[in-house]
């Protein structure tokens, strides 16, 4: 039920109690009111009736007596009743005197043969209405002879009142209507004011900050309205401090590059950001509340997960993830604590450490690969210079054998170091941003290229095809976009048997020019495609050097392309040739 009508209900229910009470107060004064005129009258014409009798005998005038009772009952429309001492009755207004049994004992007449005035309301038997009788001693010399009774019924007093309370009804429903009006109207004062608060709280409840109770005229309502408000702009003002600590604190954990997993004494998973939901290839929303062994299906992880949270204190270590490729994790585990510092789980930290794995490999590699270089030409050399310095040894064609193939070594390490320096004046150029890009026509560098590998081709018989349409033009640096593509031509010639196809083209990609270099040479297993363009890279490390290469042509073609911000990607089947992609943009200078 609403505030309005419990306060209405209680001020109209006390309003007509009120009323109620009143109206009854009011009946029973009046009541005695008229029963006290009544017994006035009463006491007058007793007084009356009392003189008259003074003369009579009350023992040899009894039927004197008894017309004298009607007579004045009559003129009075009063009973009248004469009883002597010994409660006989000897005269009466309205019955027969010696059918009417003994009076002495009612009470009225019991007080008036003591000297004293009796009265008393009674049911009457006789005539069947309720009477009041009043009765006082007739007395000679000091005794009392007889007494003298008269009685009025009280339906008189019922049709004095009967107007009285048709007068009174309407005053009360009167009030009572006056009453419903005030109380409805003291209810909605105050209900209101109320009400408006209650809205205000409820809007508040469910997130609207800015709702404000109006002040209602009532001081003591205003000053709870404004303290409503204050609280109001309190909360508010918490509410955004929190939203907005909230916030920081979740765009810093979402943009860490590192992955942070929180999980509870129990193993369930707390949190986790974006990172690591990434590493550990899992749905955030479908991973909280559940447990890291039912998440996570890496026994090394749960493992380091179990031991941070017995031992609590920082741990560290390395695993190795198995999917779609491995994935290289260092974890850093700690206990993690609630304001006050009890323990509630713990905290892990997860660094992809795969790239830096990678690299190490890639350096350890390249070590090897360049002393393996560099090595295999200074022992020929070593084992020249030795077989020529041995005197006694003496064959000029011996001689000629070893110094070609000491002119070779040296000049498969001048190739070596060129390449080399080669790489490292593109990377160096590239890092000070000394390469200049100038918008071009891009077949003038792929039939240059073509030009330059043309005679190699002839040689084995290899058909070399070049497509590119006349007007297509990039940002770029024409002698190293030809060197690029001229790498990439030397090596389809080199693998490519006799009497095969190379195709060179280009062409317009969205915003991007993709040069292609297509041979149908051996082809490049996929396990090589990914590293093919490292530093002294070989796929088959013997055919390779067969040929003449250095290990460094895709290495200066990746170079290449990277200062003219592209890429460049290889697709390739074994044993159904190679396809060299480069992708240049065309709209960056």
């Amino acid at each position: 039920m609403r505030l309005l009508w419990r306060i209405y209900i209680y001020f109209f229910a006390c309003a007509l109690l009120a009323l109620i009470l009143t109206a009854g107060y009011a009946n029973n004064s009046l009541r005695r009111f008229y029963q006290e005129q009544i017994a006035a009258e009463l006491l007058t014409r007793a007084n009356i009736f009392s003189s008259e009798l003074g003369s009579h005998s009350m023992e040899n005038e009894g039927d004197q007596i008894d017309r004298r009772c009607k007579e004045f009952g009559r003129l009075t429309q009063t009973r009248v009743t004469v009883i002597r001492p010994d409660g006989s009755v000897i005269g009466d207004s309205d019955q027969n005197p010696s059918a009417l049994e003994n009076h002495r004992n009612r009470p009225e007449i019991v007080e008036a043969l003591n000297g004293q005035r009796g009265r008393s309301i009674r049911f009457s038997d006789t005539i069947r209405r309720t009477l009041m009788y009043l009765a006082i001693p007739v007395q000679r010399e000091g005794a009392v002879v007889a007494v003298v009774r008269v009685s009025l019924p009280l339906s008189v007093i019922d049709w004095a009142l009967h107007s009285v309370y048709r007068q009174v009804a309407v005053g009360v429903l009167l009030a009572a209507a006056l009453f419903a009006v005030v109380a409805f109207f003291l209810a909605r004062l105050i209900s209101h004011p109320l009400d408006d608060m209650r809205q205000t709280a409820d809007r508040l409840a469910q997130g609207d900050l800015r709702a404000r109770a109006a002040l209602p005229k009532s001081e003591e309502m205003a000053l709870l309205a404004r303290t409503l408000n204050q609280m109001a702009a309190e909360l508010g003002e918490r509410m955004e401090t929190i939203t907005r600590q909230n916030d920081q604190q979740k765009a810093v954990f979402a943009s860490m590059v590192e992955g942070v997993l929180a999980v509870d004494s129990e193993g369930r998973i707390l949190d986790l950001n974006a990172t690591a939901a990434r590493l550990l290839d899992l749905t955030p929303d479908q991973t909280r509340g559940r447990s890291i062994q039912e998440t996570v299906r890496n026994l090394d992880l749960q493992k380091f997960v179990a031991a941070t949270l017995e031992d609590g204190g920082p741990a560290e270590t390395e695993i190795v993830l198995y999917g779609n490729e491995e994935r290289f994790l260092q974890l850093h585990g700690t206990a993690l604590a609630d304001s006050t510092g009890k323990n509630m789980g713990a905290l892990v930290v997860l660094n992809d450490i795969t790239r830096l794995k990678r690299l190490e490999t890639v350096r350890q590699d390249f070590v090897a690969n360049v002393s393996h270089e560099l090595k295999t030409p200074i022992t020929a050399l070593r084992g020249c210079v030795e077989t020529l310095s041995d005197r006694s040894r003496q064959s000029p064609e011996d001689d000629e054998r070893f110094m070609a193939m000491m002119a070779r070594q040296v000049e498969r390490l001048n190739s070596i170091v060129e390449d080399l320096l080669s790489l490292s004046r593109i990377e160096h150029d590239a890092q000070h941003k000394r390469i200049a890009l100038e918008s071009g026509p891009v077949f003038d560098v792929l039939r240059r290229a073509v030009q330059s590998f043309a005679k190699a081709a002839e040689a084995k018989h290899i058909a070399v095809a070049l497509d590119c349409p006349d007007g297509l033009a990039a940002p770029i640096n024409a002698p190293l976009l030809e060197q690029a593509v001229g790498n990439l031509i030397d090596n389809a010639v080199k693998y490519s048997g006799e009497g095969t196809h190379i195709a060179v083209s280009a062409a317009l990609c969205g915003n991007d020019i993709e040069i292609r270099v297509s041979d149908e040479g051996p082809g490049i297993e996929k396990k090589h495609l990914s590293r093919i363009f490292e530093r002294f890279y070989r796929v088959d490390q013997a055919r390779s050097r067969a040929l003449g290469g250095t290990g460094l042509g895709l290495a200066i073609v990746k170079h290449i392309v990277l200062t003219h911000h592209g890429a460049v990607s290889v697709e390739s089947t074994p044993g159904q040739g190679s396809t060299f992609k480069i992708l240049i943009p065309v709209s960056r200078l």
